[in-house]
């Protein structure tokens, strides 16, 4: 079974930048899901969204782990070993 490398990179104390996608907020967008990344806080959008924010942020920060921001939802996603896992 695959294991992530890069739970090193979560820092426990990265709070929420926005209450929705915060690129989509800037634009007058619209998103599907969100995600929070583990690492700095950045909430975006999902691939279902439009703008697929969050997969941007990864490949403009290079920060890999992301969190379901959805309500009910608690999965990690991540984008550098393609893989989903429990927190």
């Amino acid at each position: 079974m695959a294991s992530c490398t890069h739970l090193d990179q979560i820092d426990s104390d990265a709070k929420p930048s926005a209450e929705g996608c915060e690129d989509c907020l800037k634009i007058g967008g619209r998103w599907v899901h969100l995600r929070m990344c583990l690492t700095c806080g950045h909430v975006g959008c999902c691939d279902s969204s439009p703008n697929r924010h969050a997969t941007r942020h990864f490949h403009t920060s290079g920060h890999p782990l992301v969190q379901s921001f959805e309500p009910g939802e608690d999965w990690i996603w991540c984008y550098v070993d393609g893989i989903a896992m429990e927190p």
